[in-house]
């Protein structure tokens, strides 16, 4: 028979009880967490307001029993008595209720409970006639025969039937000289009945009051988290659907609507990256699918006449081939370029930037772009500029901004290229570009419709645009200032005329 294996613990062995109630509290939601919070503030504050409370009205009740035995007129000497129908204790006394010869000993209210003790070896209890009840003695309350005549000591107390009781202690003399006391007793049997009551109101009161609040905390915890559950609904949907750019309502100025107002933005900006990526895909298709078809029909030209046995003349095979080629680089730098273009918007860290000297990327690109315009003409004028940015990057982006007046220069044209103070500017002698066009110049793929006849693929300034912004500079395209015909393209890059 097995031996018999006790049940795992309910929670693991060695966790504090802190931090099972921790783990508790964050397993719960965020609406439960302010109920419960809410609900605990609340009973905090009606518990300690309901203790003050109680606290108060025993002070005063108490306090009304306390000042009606202290207008108890006292003093004097006390009257004759008849020792032989007092006794020992205040039991066998309450039997024998004719110790006084008064109604009422030392001036004291018969409406009141009384009691006179005797101080004698041993000391005799003596009650009013009209007496019903008897006082339990305390050894200490011999300590009123030193006080003055008109002092008095009142301390809490008991009847002999267990009742509770205020009791009033003063000094007096028999007349037969023997010291006694005089006990004046008001019961607060209707007092702390009363106190009782009070706690049990109290205690109904905070119940209900805890109900109530925790009640409101979940109204209230439900009303001020709608916009936080719109947004849960939202994320969900957009985990769900992939629809991003869905957006929730924001109401308020708090921190909820500023909550709202960046998932809007965020939700925003992830509609507008991929509607920018789907178009990029798209334009990116459009724009090999020319070079790509002119292939397959050159190729498939070629295959034929071999199959055929019918070749190509030389001259018509030497421009085929020299089509392909071209078409090939047209494919190369198209791709290079989307390469290019698919690295992140956001600049470069900048322990990736090293101290560039632009002048002589300019003087590079210069003599690079000769070859590609040689019957143009350049005039040239750079002063030393140093800058933080990506050397290839930049080359590329100042290659990119001559190679496009390169392309819009007239045959024998002139391309001016300076360079002084961090501003680069070239400027060249064409069409110019109209002033409603020049809005989407740096756009990917966009090609002006006059220009839609001559080679390129509509990212060469899009790629100077993205080069110079990862420098942490400003690039702009415009008409010329001296009114003449022909672009400026301008170019600022912060940076020193020396390598810093």
């Amino acid at each position: 028979m097995s031996p018999t294996v006790p049940p795992p613990p309910l929670t693991p062995p060695g966790i504090p009880r802190r931090g099972r109630l921790t783990t508790w509290y964050r397993a719960r939601s965020l609406r439960s967490r302010l109920t419960f919070l809410t609900a605990a503030a609340v009973a905090v504050a009606i518990a300690l307001s309901a203790l003050a409370c109680w606290f108060i009205v025993e002070e005063r009740m108490y306090g009304v029993v306390r000042s009606d035995l202290q207008n108890v007129r006292g003093g004097g000497p006390a009257p004759r008595l008849s020792l032989k129908d007092c006794a020992t204790t205040p039991q066998a006394a309450l039997k024998n209720v004719q110790g006084f010869t008064q109604s009422s000993p030392g001036g004291v209210s018969a409406s009141r409970d009384t009691q006179f003790v005797v101080l004698t070896q041993p000391s005799l209890v003596c009650l009013p006639p009209a007496a019903a009840k008897a006082m339990v003695i305390d050894p200490g309350d011999v300590r009123a025969l030193n006080l003055d005549p008109n002092q008095f000591l009142i301390r809490d107390g008991q009847y002999t039937n267990g009742e509770p009781a205020m009791i009033r202690i003063s000094g007096a003399q028999l007349e037969t000289g023997q010291p006694a006391l005089i006990m004046v007793a008001t019961s607060t049997k209707g007092v702390e009945e009363s106190l009782r009551q009070l706690a049990f109101l109290l205690g109904g009161v905070a119940l209900g009051g805890v109900i109530l609040a925790a009640v409101a905390g979940r109204l209230v915890a439900r009303s001020a988290l709608k916009p936080v559950d719109q947004l849960t609904d939202a994320v969900e949907h957009i985990a769900r659907t992939e629809e991003v750019g869905t957006t929730i309502p924001v109401q308020g100025e708090d921190e909820i609507a500023r909550l709202s107002t960046s998932f809007n933005s965020m939700s925003t900006a992830l509609a507008n990256s991929r509607e920018r990526q789907t178009r990029l895909i798209a334009d990116a298709g459009h724009e090999l699918r020319t070079p790509l078809t002119s292939l397959r029909t050159n190729v498939d030209l070629l295959i034929r006449s071999d199959d055929t046995g019918r070749p190509l003349p030389p001259a018509t095979r030497t421009k085929l081939l020299g089509n392909m080629k071209a078409q090939m680089q047209e494919l190369t730098v198209l791709i290079g370029d989307l390469l290019q273009l698919s690295r992140p918007d956001s600049p470069k860290p900048v322990r990736t930037l090293t101290v560039v000297a632009l002048h002589e990327i300019a003087d590079r690109a210069v003599e690079r772009a000769k070859l590609r315009g040689p019957g143009l003409v350049f005039e040239t004028a750079t002063a030393p500029w140093y800058v933080h940015a990506d050397a290839a990057a930049l080359e590329r982006a100042v290659i990119n901004l001559l190679d496009n007046a390169v392309k819009y220069s007239p045959p024998g044209g002139t391309i001016e290229v300076r360079l002084d103070g961090g501003v680069l500017t070239v400027r060249d002698h064409g069409p110019g570009i109209p002033p409603d066009e020049l809005p989407y110049v740096f756009d990917r793929f966009w090609r002006s419709p006059s220009s839609r006849q001559l080679p390129g693929s509509g990212l060469g300034l899009s790629i100077v645009a993205q080069s110079v912004r990862e420098a942490g500079g400003e690039v702009a395209l415009g008409p010329a200032q001296d009114g003449g015909p022909g672009t400026l393209a301008t170019v600022r890059l912060p940076g020193g005329s020396t390598p810093a």
